[in-house]
């Protein structure tokens, strides 16, 4: 896997992990800017073996900070809403009994 969608990728499960621990969006929002200045701050980093090793911390950081109880949206699979009221099936009727 290249740098690019590595770093990509890790950013944003940071993003997202960080909006399970927020409690609102406005907390959440200076998370966001912390952990983009994080990212921004090693941005110039080009060496191989120090850009692994930097994305196994991340790694083991984001794994550490993982919420026991993470935020699902309510309609998505797992959702306290996800297919409740679902449309009746519409079934074919029985075909005539003949004799």
């Amino acid at each position: 896997m290249s740098t690019r969608p590595a770093v990509l990728s890790l950013y944003r499960r940071s993003l997202k992990l960080s909006l399970d621990w927020a409690v609102n969006r406005q907390l959440w929002r200076g998370q966001a800017l912390y952990i983009r200045s994080l990212f921004e701050k090693n941005r110039d980093i080009h060496d191989p073996r120090q850009l692994r090793v930097l994305l196994r911390e991340t790694e083991k950081l984001l794994e550490h900070w993982k919420h026991p109880d993470p935020f699902v949206p309510p309609l998505s699979p797992g959702g306290s809403k996800y297919e409740r009221n679902l449309p009746a099936h519409v079934l074919d009727p029985p075909p005539p009994l003949r004799f």
